[in-house]
């Protein structure tokens, strides 16, 4: 067992602060982010091109030294070693928490295993930011990152947290958005979802509905910027994607205009539904119509 005491005398050796940069607005970063950073001998950069800009905005001169995924294997001895002689390092990603979709858990593993302290400080992380205003119940839910490329790996990723009733939380490009939708339309049914983007930045912007309102909303929108996509967990009250619907297209309409729909929304969504054209849905209810 190891037991850390944060901020007690570590005989000379020196401590791996993990700081939190914001993940749009420079106002979020915190006076004790900007201080550690101003003290720190070194700051271990995910890009350190990007992050001079931020050290540049806060007039902060530490130099730095590049960590990422590419190069940690190396990296992480040299670190180790200044940490042991004494120095402080603080550690950055590009946005938002070290670790969290970035790079930083190695050098962490790495410093527990010698015995540095490692000290995590508060700040932006988009995840948590996002669901607490996404409408979706807040907790429990399951923080899972990038989902697999691959149509086939994120099948078999999204099958197996189907049955979390946790509200699940994933990032996205917003050029695979809409394939990844696509995929969980098939494999969790059609959900609430809500997905954020541009957290933080003038055009921060959520879209609220089912996969079927976002995919209709996505094929005439287009958007930028990174995405976080929040799916309502497992409620049981979901019919299974693959089951076919018994009624007509026109009475599936029909339905939907009884409740107060004007006619041309109802057969987007119908369309939606029966992943189908708008256009074949109009003309087969236009048709029987006749």
């Amino acid at each position: 067992m190891y037991n850390q005491k944060s901020f007690k005398d570590h005989s000379g050796i020196g401590t791996l602060y993990l700081v939190p940069t914001p993940i749009g607005n420079l106002e979020d970063m915190t006076y004790r982010s900007v201080r550690l950073l101003h003290e720190a001998d070194l700051i271990a950069s995910e890009d350190t091109r990007n992050t001079q800009k931020l050290l540049n905005h806060f007039e902060i001169e530490t130099p730095q030294k590049s960590l990422h995924e590419h190069n940690y294997k190396e990296r992480i001895p040299y670190l180790l070693e200044q940490l042991k002689a004494g120095q402080s390092i603080a550690q950055v990603s590009d946005a938002g928490m070290p670790s969290i979709s970035d790079p930083g858990h190695e050098l962490v593993v790495a410093c527990i295993a010698e015995g540095i302290p490692v000290v995590s400080v508060p700040g932006p992380t988009a995840g948590i930011t996002a669901l607490i205003a996404s409408g979706l119940v807040p907790q429990p839910f399951l923080f899972y990152g990038f989902l697999p490329r691959k149509k086939k790996e994120q099948k078999e990723i999204l099958a197996q947290l189907k049955p979390q009733t946790a509200t699940l939380i994933f990032y996205e490009s917003p050029y695979r958005v809409s394939a990844t939708l696509e995929n969980m339309r098939v494999v969790l049914g059609n959900r609430q979802v809500v997905l954020c983007r541009e957290l933080t930045k003038i055009h921060e912007e959520y879209l609220r509905g089912d996969v079927d309102e976002l995919l209709m909303y996505l094929k005439e929108n287009q958007i930028k910027g990174e995405c976080c996509l929040m799916v309502a967990g497992d409620d049981g009250s979901l019919v299974e994607a693959e089951e076919v619907i018994q009624i007509s297209l026109r009475e599936q309409v029909e339905a939907l205009i009884a409740t107060g729909e004007k006619p041309n929304v109802a057969i987007k969504k119908v369309a939606a539904t029966n992943h189908l054209k708008k256009q074949e849905v109009y003309r087969q209810f236009h048709e029987l119509d006749e």
